[in-house]
């Protein structure tokens, strides 16, 4: 793989972008390698962004009555507490795997 050139945090020039800038442009990457990495410093390393151009993306696939069918049926599994097998409607946090009715139970038993 060459190497593809560093940008310091907000020194890339006009022309890339990362996923998150192309899709708010309503454009995807579309299957184009990292054209260069955006570099921001700090104390544990360097955070590290990919860099995409804007000439070489493609745009945004619409969503489909199947594919939103199926994003719905997972959000909604995310809702659904693997405990009491309520819709807690939020999704479950996965640092509780519950939802936090059953996990406040759990502490009072615990304690």
């Amino acid at each position: 793989m060459a190497a593809v050139p560093d940008y310091r945090w907000r020194m890339a020039p006009e022309g890339l972008a990362t996923r998150r800038q192309l899709r708010e442009m309503g454009l995807r990457p579309g299957g184009q390698d990292v054209a260069a990495e955006l570099q921001r410093p700090r104390r544990r390393g360097p955070l590290v962004a990919y860099l995409y151009r804007i000439d070489r993306a493609k745009p945004v696939r619409p969503m489909t009555p199947g594919r939103a069918a199926s994003l719905a049926k997972a959000m909604r599994a995310r809702r659904i507490c693997p405990n009491c097998r309520r819709d807690a409607g939020y999704c479950i946090p996965r640092s509780l795997g519950m939802c936090v009715t059953c996990d406040d139970i759990r502490r009072e038993r615990s304690a």
